[in-house]
């Protein structure tokens, strides 16, 4: 020990503190490393205890974690009892030394032993202690270290933790007490009263019924829905009390009659007893869950745009989970005739999910589904029609097949509804029926100056007919078939709708096409939706003769040279509109019919008459990139043509002149009309009869052509306008891919490869009227952005503006309008439509599933 009678005493007295401290630190350091297996057992036990685990598990299961517990926590404490030393105060002081530069305190307890006598010794010795007791005033306690990693890898300790802070969550220290109910013998409030017990009887969640509680019901039986669950507790000595039952249906696994807490379903009627003292008994009676009904309510009504919404209703028990809708093909009672005489090619059932009602109650409720199969196989064709309904148990109800008619888009144009027609049949049967829709398509399109009023349309039917005549001679896919059935709806599509471009056309185009619903009987929904297209273009048409008549500055004296034009205000067209609208919804169809007279009359003399000046520069390479597609598309029929020649079948009077309109076959010109695209070399080396050998076109010949019109295409190329847009630059794209596609074909017309010179001319046709296509675009956007400039000019006059939702400003430059915003019944149609277009989207099983879970929370928020 160290003399505190040195002069280094007062030194030493100040280590008293930081040597308590680092000692206790020491402790703490010692206890852990040798105590910690038995708190992490300790832990864990209580955290058991506290969870209930105990009155949860078995007897036998809670008596062998007890010993176990016991057995590892005395363990513990045994093994940490042996590696735990108290430490001495020289080992506190040491460690404390060992922190300190130079070990001070060790220095002060040290004397001189040398030069004791001398002056100068005596004084550096002074001046040593000096030093070192400086050192020692400046200790500080040393931190112990707590750290045991290397002892528990594993990391139990933090495991048992864990377990500790859940107990302190859901647990309650409560619980520890019952414990002493596990032990035979116990000595607890259950015992000193007797045996005793509690019940419960808990019906499935989706019943929405309460629980009961068996200590309650002093009826000897009830009632309770099929599969609840009864929990029943037996407190006491083990044997005092037992339970049977005749209500589960339990063959394996079955626990003792003595069991402390026993668990089952309830699946058929029976009786539940607990035999003993305070025993009680119920007959149980099962309410059976019937399997949901479901019923087709009416025939399915077709939307304005051919989909198809079919009500139906639902009830059940206690609601039903999901549904669906499997729609087939009703053969038998099918009209056989035309396309559809062949057997038609097998398709899988059309499976909908039929949408849940978004009230949240599913146990009786009706609801519309919505789906658009306008361009499904059996579209228009007799279906049946059966649903499907399941509840939470699993069972499913099924409703009376319907025999009913698949709703489609009606085409009032006679060219698209017999487009559709050949599209209905090559999806019916592909290989049976390709060569009729060629043949039929070819005869209604055969003066097309008569029949079509888009060149566009029928550039593209001239293009689908050939590819379909190629499939169709080696055998088409079914992404081929898939392809071209898309391809004709298109078409028909466009033939239907017409260009609506020119604001007067599409008015005229409106009219047209209501006036063709009125006379062939159109449902109430289609009359409407076209009286709103009518009534859509008018507006349209109004504005944009406003605005031409405000760009032109047209004053008094041009008013007076457009002759007697009647002056009509939006008011009085607006009246004239809902007249006539009154008159078609009370059936008095003539009188609508004269009074749409009268009103195109009255807006076809506000026209105003435009001067006719030099085309635009976008129009002038729009007409010459259609001449060019047209010698394309003849120099390609010509090629087709040889390419049959080839393979033997123009043998047999007409078949070598398969694939050309009447009058034009053998060479001859027939009665001298031209259809839109024929060229010059129209009717130029037309093969005549087989063997004959005049007229037949050689393939240097056809190679020439086709070198010309690659010429021609290079020209227009140099002259295409819209450099620097993305839509010109799109086109010059097309136009290069087409230019190269036309040297590669004649390349091969050159070497007699006249099936590759076909492939390559139909690349070509693509990309050029991708081209034109994109050169459209741009001159239609143009236009956009013109109109928008005007349109911006207009409103910066206006002495109000509108606010972002198309309000009036209040007075006294207020915040809002007294404009009442929600008026109307096109308020209530719009939020129909929508939520009939949420429904048919979560029925289409195609979508993802994000997107469906999606849509369905939207209708059962909404």
């Amino acid at each position: 020990m160290i003399d505190t009678t040195t002069p280094s005493a007062d030194a030493l007295r100040r280590l008293s503190r930081p040597l308590r401290l680092t000692r206790l630190g020491m402790v703490a350091e010692r206890a852990t490393r040798a105590f910690w297996p038995f708190w992490s057992v300790a832990l864990i036990a209580l955290a058991a205890l506290m969870l209930g685990l105990h009155e949860t598990l078995p007897l036998e299961a809670v008596w062998t974690g007890i010993v176990i517990l016991a057995l590892g926590g005395l363990a513990a404490l045994v093994w940490g009892v042996r590696r735990f030393h108290w430490p001495r105060a020289d080992e506190a002081l040491d460690r404390l030394d060992r922190t300190l530069p130079g070990r001070p305190i060790t220095a002060l307890g040290d004397t001189q032993a040398v030069g004791a006598g001398d002056a100068a010794s005596q004084a550096v010795w002074k001046a040593h202690v000096a030093r070192m007791a400086d050192k020692v005033a400046g200790a500080r306690a040393v931190e112990p270290n707590l750290r045991i990693s290397e002892r528990d890898p594993y990391a139990l300790r933090y495991v048992a933790a864990l377990l500790f802070a859940v107990a302190l969550l859901f647990g309650s220290f409560l619980r520890v007490a019952t414990v002493g109910e596990a032990m035979p013998g116990g000595t607890g409030d259950v015992v000193a009263t007797g045996p005793s017990w509690e019940g419960w009887v808990e019906p499935p969640a989706y019943t929405g019924k309460p629980s009961l509680y068996l200590n309650d019901i002093t009826a000897d039986g009830f009632s309770v829905p099929e599969a609840s669950r009864v929990t029943i507790r037996l407190y006491g000595e083990v044997g005092d009390l037992t339970v049977a039952e005749t209500v589960s249906n339990r063959t394996e696994d079955v626990p003792s009659a003595a069991e402390a807490t026993q668990s089952f379903e309830v699946v058929r009627d029976g009786r539940i007893a607990i035999d003993g003292p305070n025993g009680a008994s119920w007959d149980i009676s099962v309410s059976a869950d019937s399997a949901p009904e479901v019923t087709i309510l009416g025939e399915p009504e077709r939307g304005l745009a051919g989909e198809m919404r079919q009500n139906f209703g639902v009830t059940d028990d206690y609601g039903v989970r999901a549904g669906r809708a499997e729609i087939t093909l009703d053969l038998a009672s099918v009209d056989r005739r035309y396309g559809l005489a062949p057997e038609p090619e097998p398709r899988e059932p059309i499976v909908l999910d039929l949408p849940m009602t978004i009230s949240g109650d599913r146990s009786d409720f009706e609801e519309v589904l919505v789906a658009n199969l306008a361009q499904h196989p059996w579209a228009t064709l007799p279906v049946t029609m059966v649903l499907y309904a399941e509840d939470d148990l699993g069972q499913v109800g099924q409703s009376e097949p319907a025999h009913v008619t698949l709703p489609g888009r009606r085409f009032f144009d006679p060219l698209a509804n017999a487009i559709i027609e050949m599209r209905r049949d090559l999806l019916w049967n592909r290989a049976a029926n390709g060569n009729r829709i060629a043949d039929v398509l070819r005869a209604v399109s055969y003066q097309p100056d008569d029949v079509f009023d888009s060149e566009t349309a029928y550039l593209k039917l001239r293009v689908l007919l050939r590819r379909l005549e190629l499939l169709d001679e080696y055998g088409m896919t079914d992404e081929q078939q898939a392809e071209l059935a898309q391809a004709l709806w298109d078409i028909a599509v466009l033939i239907e709708e017409g260009s609506l471009s020119d604001a007067l056309e599409r008015l005229r185009e409106a009219r047209e096409r209501l006036e063709e619903a009125m006379r062939n009987g159109a449902t109430d929904e289609e009359i409407a939706e076209l009286m709103r297209e009518l009534r859509e273009a008018t507006q349209d048409y109004i504005r944009q003769l406003a605005e031409q008549q405000r760009q032109d500055g047209e004053n008094q004296e041009q008013a007076q040279n457009q002759g007697e034009r009647r002056e009509i205000t939006g008011d009085q067209i607006e009246a004239l509109m809902e007249r006539l609208q009154e008159l078609m919804e009370q059936g008095r169809m003539d009188e609508a019919m004269e009074l749409m007279e009268r009103l195109s009359q009255l807006l076809e003399n506000l026209e105003v008459t435009e001067g006719e000046g030099q085309p635009s520069p976008g129009q002038q390479a729009m007409e010459g990139l259609g001449e060019t597609l047209r010698n394309q598309q003849d120099l390609s029929d010509e090629t087709f043509g040889d390419l049959q020649e080839q393979f033997g079948q123009n043998q047999g009077g007409q078949q070598g002149n398969r694939g050309m309109p009447p009058g034009q076959q053998n060479g001859q010109q027939g009665n001298g009309q031209n259809m839109p695209g024929q060229g010059q070399d129209q009717g130029q080396g037309q093969s005549g009869p087989q063997g004959e050998g005049e007229g037949m076109p050689d393939a240097g010949t056809l190679a020439e052509r086709q070198r010309a019109l690659r010429e021609e295409l290079g020209r227009q190329q140099g002259n295409l306008p819209g450099a620097g847009t993305p839509e010109g630059d799109a086109a010059r794209e097309a136009l290069d891919r087409a230019g190269r596609a036309m040297d590669e074909a004649e390349e091969a017309l050159r070497n007699d490869d006249l099936a590759g010179a076909l492939d390559s001319q139909s690349e070509a046709i693509e990309a050029l009227r991708e081209g034109m296509r994109n050169l459209g675009d741009m001159m239609a956007q143009n236009q956009e952005n013109q109109g928008q400039q005007g349109e911006a000019q207009g409103q910066a006059n206006n002495s109000q503006a509108r606010d972002p939702l198309g309000r009036e400003p209040g007075t006294n430059g207020e915040i809002g309008t007294d404009e009442e915003m929600l008026q109307g019944d096109d308020v209530y149609r719009r939020a129909r439509e929508l939520l009939e277009e949420l429904r048919r989207r979560s029925s289409d099983q195609t979508r993802p599933d994000e997107e469906l879970d999606y849509l369905r929370r939207l209708l059962d928020r909404f």
